[in-house]
């Protein structure tokens, strides 16, 4: 047997082996059950970027999201939300599912809170008791009935801590359509004023990212959590400053490597925007205003 035949004898057979061992993983990741998820059953859970207070805020969860966990360490829980974004949530916010629990708001009539914000009352009335609970924007919330006779106008729901609620018909909507430019720039207009929040992601106070990550979200699509992974995300197109279009999504810093700012075009040379800028909130600035004119980096249109 000469060298060369050696050499794809011990090719061929270094292959096989790492086949099996690679069919072996997957015998077992198929056999062991994925670890319980957790449920926000607070309006707006901070996720941190470690396992304290004390460190900076990353992104958000909001109520009756369904997080993945990664990791617990002493009251806290490492968890990866629906659009795989990392972070550290106390558990204090959260309740863990039972093993064959689905995720809340997965099935059944869902009703999506359509307002900045809802108030979930113990039975169908505003007067009686204070509301259990005020959740954001975008809450999913499980019906278990609508209202009959005068409480026509309430629905019945089942919340992620066990309780039932009621909320008014006027606070939600139960089949929500995705959302045409032009609608998706009307919803922009309607967070003007809505204060900045680093790490926002809810109605009572966005950033930037988190923003237009929610706006794109309402046209059917899910895009990254952060700005600088947006701008180089697969799901959006480059496009010349010279054609940008309503819409088209603004990337704002130093360099194209750099970015640190987002907005949305929205025609007649402005953009807005979730900033600090002399005012923190959301708010429609001109392209053509410093500073942001010489920190546009790139322009990017998301594919249908």
């Amino acid at each position: 047997m000469n060298n060369s035949t050696m050499i794809v004898r011990s090719a061929r057979q270094a292959y096989l082996l790492a086949a099996i061992v690679l069919l072996a993983a997957v015998a077992v990741a198929q056999t062991v059950p994925a670890a319980p998820g957790f449920v926000v059953i607070k309006p707006v859970a901070n996720m941190y970027s470690g396992p304290t207070e004390d460190v900076d805020v990353v992104s958000q969860a909001i109520y009756g999201v369904t997080v993945r966990p990664l990791e617990e360490k002493d009251g806290w829980v490492k968890v990866k939300t629906p659009d795989d974004y990392p972070g550290w949530i106390g558990l204090a916010m959260l309740r863990r599912l039972a093993s064959d629990e689905a995720p809340y708001a997965s099935f059944g009539k869902v009703a999506h809170v359509d307002n900045f914000s809802a108030n979930l009352y113990r039975e169908p009335s505003v007067t009686r008791h204070a509301p259990l609970i005020t959740v954001p924007f975008e809450t999913r919330l499980e019906v278990i009935a609508q209202g009959e006779g005068r409480n026509q106008s309430w629905l019945q729901v089942h919340l992620p801590d066990g309780r039932s609620a009621w909320v008014q018909m006027g606070d939600v909507t139960v089949d929500p359509k995705a959302l045409g430019i032009d609608e998706s720039i009307a919803l922009a207009k309607r967070f003007l004023g809505v204060t900045y929040t680093w790490g926002g992601t809810s109605s009572f106070g966005y950033d930037c990212s988190g923003f237009m990550q929610m706006l794109v979200r309402h046209r059917g699509i899910i895009m990254p959590r952060d700005a600088d992974l947006q701008a180089g995300w697969s799901g959006s197109a480059k496009v010349d400053r010279s054609e940008l279009q309503p819409g088209d999504l603004l990337y704002f810093g130093s360099s194209p490597t750099r970015v640190t700012h987002t907005g949305m075009y929205i025609g007649n040379g402005e953009f807005i925007h979730d900033t600090t800028n002399t005012h923190p909130m959301v708010q429609i600035s001109r392209l053509d205003d410093q500073p942001w004119t010489k920190l546009l980096v790139a322009a990017r249109r998301v594919k249908q």
